[in-house]
């Protein structure tokens, strides 16, 4: 018997309310011919039978687990160890929701802790939150954070035309009913001499993707100066991977870096969830949105985890709020905290 929210008693009291004898009647302005259509169905078959016609169908697809795909754009099908989903999996993570009370959620709060301290230590940030829905909303989120940084006194955004396309498009539709501008992403020739040329004192922040979305790697020394020189910000979107190789954007002079992380141990989902990646300094960190977790001590001395910073406008004066994003993406926190975890005890191991 399928559940039904409402008893036979309960539909009768609503039909009568509205004049109604049957639920059928409420249909009656379809024409017969469609009403209540019988699906042509095949015979049934066994779960054994239709498994195998299901992976059948399947195995036409060109998919990931098939092919070797060279595609992406933020989204690739890395290997992800099977200790990843086995231990996300687990009910304590798994069923968690947003750790409001501390003294029941140290777990969860552990967790997040240590995936912000080995993300700030990959991008060499002083302080990484925990997170955002994915790197479009992560780098929408800095454009606005960088807008509030200067009081609302520069509203204007430089965006490198080597920015993801789609990235770029979030933030346009982020910033939707607002005054900030969005510039410099609309000419393909806008290289970083270009954009340097074009900060003012308008400019709340320049946003350059590293590597770009074309695979470049442009030079980034002396950007910082330059751009902190016209009183704005320098954002830097990464590919969290890269950084195993190459300089962390922290030691270019960053102030904030967003990044896609679901390369970092999360499969790709079909899009989603993922994780937004986002990191500052410790001078920015009051106007940094989402939640920042923190290693503290209890009444007798023992070592807990609580919520330090939490700015959305649920939780402080609404005029005070950063932004109103309402998740952690903890699971996916969990799995990169996982996922790096694994790798890092393999390196050390050697």
């Amino acid at each position: 018997m399928s559940y039904v929210a409402n008893t036979a008693s309960d539909q009768k009291a609503m039909l009568e309310a509205i004049g109604a004898n049957s639920v059928e009647e409420l249909f009656d302005a379809i024409p017969a011919d469609v009403r209540f259509p019988k699906l042509n169905l095949p015979e049934p078959l066994s779960e054994m039978e239709i498994l195998a016609e299901m992976e059948q169908m399947a195995d036409s697809n060109a998919d990931a687990h098939h092919y070797t795909w060279f595609l992406g754009a933020g989204a690739y099908n890395h290997f992800v160890p099977s200790i990843v989903p086995q231990l996300q999996m687990r009910g304590e993570f798994y069923t968690a929701y947003t750790p409001y009370q501390p003294e029941a959620s140290q777990g969860t709060l552990q967790a997040i802790f240590e995936y912000q301290s080995m993300m700030a230590e990959l991008t060499g940030m002083d302080v990484v939150n925990a997170s955002h829905y994915d790197g479009a909303t992560s780098l929408a989120e800095a454009a606005i954070m960088s807008v509030n940084a200067t009081r609302g006194k520069r509203n204007k955004v430089l965006v490198s035309p080597g920015v993801h396309p789609q990235y770029r498009e979030v933030l346009k539709t982020y910033i939707q009913g607002t005054d900030i501008q969005v510039v410099g992403d609309d000419n393909p020739d806008n290289n970083l001499a270009a954009l340097k040329g074009m900060l003012d004192k308008e400019t709340a922040c320049l946003i350059v993707q590293w590597p770009n979305f074309f695979g470049e790697l442009e030079d980034l020394e002396g950007l910082a100066d330059v751009v902190h020189k016209a009183g704005a910000l320098l954002v830097l979107h990464i590919d969290p991977v890269s950084l195993g190789l190459l300089k962390p954007p922290g030691e270019y002079g960053a102030d904030i870096v967003t990044g896609e992380g679901q390369s970092l141990g999360n499969n790709l989902n079909f899009g989603g969830p993922y994780l937004g990646i986002f990191a500052t300094t410790k001078k920015l960190v009051r106007k940094m949105p989402g939640r920042v977790v923190g290693e503290t001590v209890d009444t007798e001395g023992r070592r807990g985890y609580v919520l330090t910073l939490s700015t959305r406008e649920q939780h402080i004066r609404r005029e005070k709020a950063t932004s109103n994003i309402c998740t952690n993406q903890g699971l996916m926190a969990l799995g990169a905290a996982i996922y790096l975890t694994r790798w890092a005890n393999r390196v050390y191991a050697k």
